[in-house]
């Protein structure tokens, strides 16, 4: 069976999306209706996002990384720092590893060495760390997941749940996805280039969620970590619906560079062409930490937690019913900007920010319209360079359809929209940025209108 998708990087619109692409393994028939979890060209509900008593928005970071992979803290440390600066959930990521089983590290040959272990001790007393003697070398054994959930979990407070970071390549091209809730090690796959190697991580969890029925979310991570994957080699990637539009590590180049498009860019590439081309649901946009390093105090080049996360709006904080209202789209991703109410009703999107004293705040509704110019040029005249580069679209392509100055804004949609999302802005500079002027901001998430509408 085959599907006409835009798999791997070619020249010209007319060729990137004739170019056959074999799926071989799987089911195809049914895929895009049973692995999407949203149909394409269904409008977006009415709907309201706000907080109630009942349905609180849940704070939390979906990508982390500790001493179990290539972190330099101890798990319960980091869940520490997470539940002190008043996030309620926090998904540990360890590149292909789940904290499970019994692993002992060498406190002398760790990154932060001894000094991180004089921290752990002191703020875990008593017979909390074990460590051994071997080889004339001191060994600390590492808490699994289950220890540090006893340990520092609340209920309805603070939520740990368990996940891997995928950690796959294809070349030099570094492919990751991060699994939220999972209960076993899902292995990467590979595959015969970038978008293959995605896909068949994707359907490896997606058979996994099945086999085990724990609801586990998968996302892409950092497109432009390594300027690993471009636009193109997302766009039809079936069984996806989430990828980090901004990610705190300092080395995944969010905004792109002269050549590189930018992830907000990609995404809205992604998002035409998904709905406009293939008849694929949108993607949503995260905003993770993908933290590393937890020794440093204020601004650095360094991977530090605190950057980037979600707002999910959740009656009740257990991992299934956070992963239920993200694949909902009941949230909203932040670096810094938090949002009172998101509303979308009569096709009017509508967004309020909770507004700070002395600060100004901007609105950008941006969407593409059912009419655009979808011509598209190489990034390069040189060919191997632009085989790896996103390709020169038109303005058309994730226009701002409006700017509000002020915490609150609406946006009329007329019908000529595939989509529209908003972007929040603040005028204060993030405190500990990841790149160099970033400013605090909201992305909300794309509402998608019917084809009828604008009565074409």
């Amino acid at each position: 069976m085959t599907l006409d998708c835009p798999a791997g990087q070619h020249h010209g619109t007319d060729a990137m999306f004739s170019k056959t692409w074999h799926i071989e393994n799987v089911l195809l028939c049914g895929l895009l209706c049973v692995l999407s979890s949203v149909p394409a060209f269904a409008q977006t509900p009415d709907f309201t996002l706000q907080a109630t008593e009942e349905t609180p928005w849940r704070k939390g970071n979906m990508h982390t990384h500790s001493l179990w992979s290539d972190g330099d803290d101890y798990p319960e440390m980091i869940a520490r720092w997470y539940d002190e600066h008043n996030y309620q959930f926090l998904v540990f990521t360890d590149h292909n590893t789940l904290l499970q089983g019994e692993k002992w590290i060498n406190i002398n040959k760790k990154k932060t060495g001894p000094a991180a272990f004089e921290k752990l001790k002191a703020a875990f007393p008593g017979d909390w760390t074990v460590t051994r003697e071997t080889e004339g070398e001191t060994e600390v054994r590492l808490k699994n997941f289950d220890e540090v959930f006893d340990r520092l979990a609340r209920p309805g407070q603070f939520l740990l749940i368990q996940g891997e970071e995928i950690s796959d390549k294809y070349k030099t091209h570094p492919i990751h996805l991060c699994a939220t809730n999972t209960q076993e090690l899902i292995p990467p796959t590979g595959g015969d280039d970038v978008t293959d190697v995605i896909q068949r991580n994707i359907e490896a969890a997606i058979s996994r969620r099945e086999r085990t029925g724990v609801k586990t979310l998968v996302h892409l991570n950092h497109p432009n970590f390594g300027w690993a994957i471009t636009a193109e080699q997302l766009i039809p990637i079936v069984g996806e619906q989430f990828f980090e539009v901004y990610n705190g590590h300092p080395t995944v180049y969010n905004r792109g560079d002269n050549s590189h498009a930018g992830t907000e860019r990609m995404w809205d590439i992604v998002n035409t062409w998904r709905l406009a081309k293939l008849n694929l649901p949108a993607m949503y946009g995260l905003s993770t930490d993908d933290g590393h390093n937890y020794h440093e105090d204020g601004p650095g080049k360094t991977a530090q937690p605190g950057r980037g996360w979600v707002m999910v709006l959740s009656s009740r904080l257990d991992p299934d019913s956070i992963v239920d209202a993200l694949e909902a789209g009941r949230f909203y991703s932040s670096s810094g900007v938090t949002l009172e109410s998101i509303t979308w009703k009569d096709r009017q999107l509508s967004v309020k920010a909770q507004p700070q004293e002395g600060l100004t705040y901007r609105i950008d509704f941006i969407g593409t319209r059912k009419q655009f110019n979808d011509e598209t040029q190489p990034a390069s005249d040189d060919e191997a360079t632009a085989a790896g580069l996103t390709r020169i679209y038109s303005d058309d392509v994730g226009a701002v359809l409006s700017s509000i100055d002020g915490p609150e804004g609406t946006y009329q949609c007329d019908g000529s929209e595939l989509y529209v999302r908003a972007v929040v802005t603040s005028s204060k500079l993030h405190p500990n940025p990841s790149e160099d002027g970033e400013f605090e901001r909201a992305w909300v998430q794309p509402v998608i209108l019917l084809p009828s509408d604008s009565g074409q």
